[in-house]
């Protein structure tokens, strides 16, 4: 796991208003406990975009809005029998848009349903169950 943290909107405004005030990036850094790389780092972004809020979101998008991904585990509990990929076609053939099935499968997990066989015993009724408590008593030594 990574050790960051990152400074919430609140804090950045504040430090660049100790900055804007004529105070040193490094008393800033040394009051609020924040290393020197940081509130430089922030001075110029601010400095540059005018802005100090943080830019949020690196990744890939999403291939499916959160609407759809509820769509897809109301279809996988409507008919639980259906495979991943049958899901995925019905989501072709509603939405026109294409998905995997591991795409399906990772929103059938978000959603809580998993690929799981349901353990096969044969319930114990009472019989059984006198049965084997005589077994144990005729052979406990």
């Amino acid at each position: 796991m990574s050790s960051r943290h990152h400074i919430d909107d609140f804090m950045r405004g504040r430090i660049i208003g100790k900055i804007e005030e004529g105070r040193k990036i490094t008393d800033v850094a040394r009051e609020f406990d924040i290393a020197h790389s940081v509130v430089s780092r922030l001075w110029k972004s601010s400095k540059t975009t005018g802005m100090c809020s943080r830019r949020h979101g690196g990744g890939r998008v999403r291939s499916t809005t959160p609407a759809e991904d509820r769509y897809i585990v109301l279809s996988a509990n409507r008919n639980r029998r259906t495979t991943a990929q049958q899901v995925a076609n019905q989501f072709l053939a509603a939405s026109g848009k294409q998905i995997s099935r591991k795409t399906v499968a990772r929103r059938l997990r978000g959603g809580g349903l998993y690929a799981r066989r349901p353990v096969v015993c044969v319930p114990l009724t009472r019989q059984h169950r006198t049965a084997r408590l005589q077994w144990c008593h005729e052979h406990h030594n």
